[in-house]
């Protein structure tokens, strides 16, 4: 499938999602939620893929929205919801279908992030940036709210007083704070950025088993809203006993006993233990 705002690219198990309007700084438009949207479900539905990075085409990352249209940039808004594509605001799509992906997900910062260019990465599993990129969540500035399901994620992030501080004031701050707050977890040169990203994944995937990687991401994402450790516990043990037997807990085993590399035969296509999902979806 071919893509106008966005590439896709796999390589060596690994899908790199590259943002690609870079004269407009890669700003966010209709067509890009959409495209973005179509290329998680593709991944999710091909077992060559075992993790996925998500950066952007030339000096930026994401600008935030397109506001090309001025002042009547979000006349007709409510109208879009409602339509059959849409249900929500185009920010908080992606960040739901990234925090639905059965793959772990990788954010690489090539250049400034602000707005919706920010917040439709907080359910990405392990963020990284470039040295001294401008960051912020303006929407205060433009005379909106923080949209991308950022109330739920930011304060989890990097607790409840760092993200109303970021959100009061709107200010732009550079990727050295982000990292001292927890919300990036390193900052490497341009030219380490997509190589440090790439070790990242194939450290997340080359030892481990998919199906196992798939569990244990929305054990963990889902957990944080737990209401009593009782729900882990149910959890686990359902996951213990339904993959104890697997295929692949039989690989794991056999290898780590002959001292190699395990091959596991598991796909995350068809080979998801049958508990999973074991959460009810919402409603929009």
């Amino acid at each position: 499938m071919s893509f106008e705002t966005i590439l896709y690219d796999v390589d060596d198990n690994i899908l790199t999602i590259t943002l690609n309007r870079p004269e407009q700084l890669n700003s966010f438009n209709g067509k890009m939620c959409f495209e973005l949207i179509e290329a998680f479900d593709m991944a999710d539905a091909d077992d060559d893929v075992q993790a996925i990075i998500f950066t952007g085409a030339g000096r930026g990352f994401c600008a935030g929205a397109d506001l090309s249209s001025g002042a009547e940039t979000w006349e007709g808004h409510s109208e879009a919801m409602d339509s059959d594509q849409q249900r929500g605001d185009g920010g908080g799509e992606v960040t739901r279908r990234i925090y639905d992906c059965l793959k772990p997900v990788i954010v690489a910062f090539n250049g400034p992030a602000v707005g919706v260019g920010m917040t439709m990465t907080l359910s990405a599993d392990v963020r990284i940036a470039a040295p001294n990129i401008k960051m912020g969540f303006v929407f205060a500035a433009r005379g909106i709210i923080p949209e991308g399901c950022s109330s739920y994620f930011l304060p989890r992030l990097v607790g409840i007083s760092k993200a109303l501080e970021w959100c009061y004031s709107a200010r732009i701050f550079r990727s050295e704070e982000a990292l001292g707050a927890g919300l990036i977890r390193s900052i490497h040169e341009p030219e380490d950025l997509l190589p440090a990203a790439r070790k990242l994944a194939k450290e997340f995937t080359e030892n481990s088993s998919a199906i196992s990687n798939t569990v244990l991401r929305h054990m963990m994402w889902r957990m944080l809203g737990a209401s009593h450790p009782i729900e882990s516990h149910r959890v686990d043990t359902a996951g213990i006993s339904a993959l104890g037997t697997s295929p692949d807990a039989a690989e794991g085993i056999t290898s780590f006993l002959e001292k190699r590399k395990p091959n596991f035969p598991g796909k995350v296509s068809k080979d998801l233990p049958e508990f999973f999902p074991w959460w009810e979806e919402p409603e929009f």
